[in-house]
Formats: structure tokens, sequence, C-alpha cells
């Protein structure tokens, strides 16, 4: 006997009614690989700006040796749009230490696939502020990389990719989640 719950078909098995999810699909294996690079994204530009590895983030300009993660995006903002606020969020450490705890978080729960939905929110939050920063955009009138990130970020949370390849079935399953589920 199948029944369907949410997006994953539900087998009961009627002698003894325990209840196993189906096997993953194709999908959800494309979703968990687009989980676990975007992880890596967001994980890659936060040791690059704590570690200096000559990336985007010169040694002599790495969090740890003083630099600021944010200085070098946000001051470059200064004749766009917004570029007055977001220049003068510039080098605060107060920004610096939200910056580097929200690239750490966003990427350890993406690649994980735990906290999925408070990652896709934080990470679309970030990503839309970066977007804001740069406008008007160069390249196109309103859509960037910053923007198509943030939708699959949003697909990544609804398709609750963190369960193939991740541990987010397990996660779901924690007392802490069952309370409150947002943590998903």
């Amino acid at each position: 006997m199948a029944t369907t719950q949410g997006r994953h078909n539900v087998h009961t098995s009627p002698a003894i009614g325990s209840q196993a999810p189906a096997p993953a699909r194709a999908v959800d294996y494309v979703w968990a690989v687009a989980r676990i690079a975007l992880g890596w994204v967001f994980l890659w530009a936060f040791l690059d700006k704590l570690f200096g590895w000559g990336f985007a983030t010169p040694s002599a300009k790495a969090w740890i040796n003083g630099g600021s993660p944010t200085t070098g995006f946000l001051k470059g903002t200064g004749e766009n749009a917004l570029g007055g606020f977001f220049s003068g969020l510039a080098g605060q450490p107060w920004v610096d230490w939200l910056f580097m705890l929200g690239l750490l978080g966003i990427g350890g729960a993406l690649i994980l696939g735990a906290g999925i939905r408070v990652a896709a929110g934080a990470g679309t939050l970030l990503l839309v502020l970066m977007w804001a920063a740069e406008l008007p955009l160069a390249n196109n009138p309103f859509l960037d990389d910053h923007l198509v990130y943030a939708v699959v970020l949003i697909g990544l949370a609804l398709a609750s990719a963190g369960d193939t390849l991740g541990i987010g079935a397990w996660w779901s399953r924690t007392g802490l989640v069952q309370k409150y589920p947002v943590l998903k």
C-alpha cells in the first residue's frame, strides 16, 4: 500500500503499519548536488576571507591578519544607488562578524543538509543585500547571480534537499525541529 505525504511517497506496511520514505528520485539527487555545491560557494567564501588563501582575498587582507571581510566589496559600492548606505557599513566589526558567521552557517547547513530553511532565509537575505549594494547592475537591468542563487536557496528549502545526501531526514526527527519546524 502506498500513500502520499508531502513530497515523498510513503510506503506503509499493512502488517506492521510502519512508514518508510520512498527511495530518492533522480531530481532529489540533483537538488542535493545543487545544495552541496552552493554550500561550498558560501563555505569557500568564508574560508578564503578568513585565511586569505589568495583566491578572492590576498593573505595580507585575511580576517585573521586584521583585514575586514566586508570592506573590499562594500567600499566598492560607493557610487551605486544605495552606495552611501552600504559603504557606511564597510569594515564595521559587527558587520564583519555577522557576514562571516552568515557565510559559515549557511555553507555548513547546506553541506550537512540540516537547517536548510534557516540557511535559505539567511542566505536569501544576504544575497539580496549584496544585489542591492551593486544597483544599478552593470550587465543586466535587474537580474544577476545573487538573485539566481537566492531562488535556488528557496528551491532547496521547498524541495527538502537536505534529506538526500545529507542529514536532513534525521535532523527533522529531532525534538528541537519537532518543536520548532522552522529549523528544518
